[in-house]
């Protein structure tokens, strides 16, 4: 099978200063790559030429074996599950409208557009009669990242992007909700790509943890591998892990 995404020599460059150069990887139908690096590094970068909120300008990135300049930016983007660490509820919307928005612009019925409502919420472990009609002003920043986890959802898409959503949690909360999202991972198989600076939480998600530092990926390996890499950054990260 074809990967699910691509990138072929992928680089982005803003005023003549490369963000992104020469990175290379696929991401195969099912599995998790987390791209680690520390701030700076390219990691949303690289991310966000996925759903073309960035255009490459050098090489290509692919998603399903076509060309991100040639799909329709509308069209890729609600087939692409997106959730960031300010999370972007529409706050005067309640929970259950922020989670249909993309089933609703898609012109799902209503009967189904309710039902996935109902059924992602109970997924990241919202219950629907205690939640849905809630403001995000009336949820706590756990809840409120799950909520954005269930919206990505709603639409059942084939790909996750992630751009560190855990990131503004406390300690505990953070540690429980990687744990209950890596079993939603297992259970759900979807495609995902998971951006962290924190090598813990690499370990924890990823199937394949993707190195970055200077704009380029230095390494991509399964995750037990990680810690043998022969490469500073790596040690340096590694250590960190200890």
């Amino acid at each position: 099978m074809a990967p699910i995404v691509e990138f072929r020599n992928a680089g982005y460059a803003i005023n003549g200063r490369m963000l992104v150069e020469d990175v290379c990887f696929q991401v195969e139908s099912g599995e998790t790559i987390v791209l680690l690096g520390r701030s700076g590094s390219g990691k949303t970068t690289t991310l966000r030429l996925i759903n073309r909120l960035l255009e490459p300008t050098s090489g290509g990135v692919l998603v399903e074996g076509k060309e991100t300049m040639d799909w329709d930016p509308i069209r890729l983007r609600r087939r692409i599950g997106y959730v960031i660490q300010e999370i972007g509820l529409f706050p005067h919307f309640t929970v259950a409208r922020n989670v249909a928005l993309v089933p609703s612009l898609e012109s799902w019925p209503e009967e189904k557009v309710e039902m996935r409502v109902n059924d992602v919420l109970g997924l990241v472990g919202l219950e629907p009669a205690q939640f849905a009609a809630r403001f995000p002003r009336e949820l706590s920043g756990g809840q409120r990242q799950r909520v954005g986890v269930a919206r990505a959802l709603a639409a059942d898409p084939s790909i996750l992007l992630l751009d560190e959503p855990f990131g503004a949690l406390d300690p505990i909360t953070r540690s429980e909700i990687q744990k209950e999202f890596r079993a939603l991972q297992k259970r759900l198989g979807k495609t995902m790509v998971f951006v962290t600076h924190d090598v813990r939480e690499a370990f924890i998600l990823g199937d394949r943890i993707g190195l970055m530092k200077d704009g380029r990926l230095l390494a991509l390996v399964p995750a037990a591998d990680f810690q043998k890499l022969d490469h500073p950054e790596a040690k340096a990260f590694a250590e960190s892990y200890a």
